[in-house]
């Protein structure tokens, strides 16, 4: 029943986030996205452990201290597809973080130690302070950006994608969105004060957010790259594991799927055929 529910609150703020966008692609096709190599695409893709990890350390390092990810709770990390964290693990990330509980006997709120079945904890109290804290402009929530910020390519490629079950718009977007920042603005577009220039941005080339990656910023322990594409790729990955936490096992039962509806097929032609063999038509 809880795995309904969270996955009915997962769509309905999907369908927000994606009203959201939708009039900046009214007026236009969107940026152009080029396409990335994820482990996860394809009907057998997979998340890389690896990958998740080191993409929740640039959320935690860089992106968290803006932006919320409310759906995602510290236990999910540890499950089946996940980042593959083990329960102390979990416990003692957990406990780094402070959520607002209550209220007590007194019926006051109280701050207590996070535990594993709490969720991200917001870095701003209110939706107005976020927007004081940068510009007016507010950071959305992380949580199913991956899904929601999906930039259709535009015919005939949607046709293909059909076909080769291609449903990685949104991590290319957000890559793109993330290394595309430019300096040399060109003279017909105008960038108000206080905005950035980035050609990827869906609502326009103008926006608020500063570039929030630059070389060297997070250490990896595994030994991987510490550049802009780097983190990109894998803070990418991580929000796409984010918005959909259960690909791999959806994955499997469609093979699954696929698989018994060949063999119910072929069972239903050779009963049609031994039935009707003798049959005039």
């Amino acid at each position: 029943m809880k795995t309904l529910i969270s996955t009915s609150v997962r769509a309905v703020m999907a369908v927000a986030v994606v009203a959201i966008a939708a009039p900046a692609l009214a007026a236009g096709e969107g940026p152009h996205v080029e396409r990335q190599h994820w482990s996860f695409s394809g009907p057998f893709g997979h998340y890389d452990k690896q990958q998740l990890q080191r993409g929740f350390k640039v959320y935690k390092e860089v992106c968290s201290s803006c932006h919320s990810m409310s759906l995602v709770a510290f236990r999910t990390l540890g499950q089946e597809g996940a980042l593959g964290y083990s329960e102390d693990q979990i416990k003692a990330l957990a406990a780094e973080y402070t959520v607002q509980d209550g209220p007590n006997d007194d019926g006051d709120m109280y701050e207590r130690e996070a535990k594993p079945s709490d969720h991200f904890p917001a870095p701003f109290p209110n939706k107005q302070a976020a927007m004081v804290a940068n510009g007016g402009a507010y950071p959305p929530d992380l949580s199913l950006i991956a899904k929601g910020r999906a930039v259709e390519r535009g015919f005939p490629w949607f046709v293909f994608d059909a076909f080769t079950q291609y449903q990685e718009q949104g991590p290319d977007y957000i890559h793109g969105l993330l290394t595309g920042y430019e300096e040399n603005v060109p003279e017909d577009v105008e960038i108000p004060d206080g905005k950035y220039y980035n050609p990827h941005f869906i609502a326009g080339p103008a926006i608020g957010m500063p570039p929030p990656l630059m070389d060297d910023l997070v250490e990896y322990p595994d030994g991987s790259p510490t550049t802009v594409d780097q983190y990109a790729t894998d803070v990418s990955a991580f929000l796409m594991w984010a918005a959909e936490p259960k690909l791999e096992e959806r994955k499997k039962m469609g093979f699954r799927v696929m698989i018994f509806l060949l063999i119910f097929a072929s069972l239903l032609y050779f009963t049609k055929k031994k039935i009707w063999r003798n049959v005039a038509h």
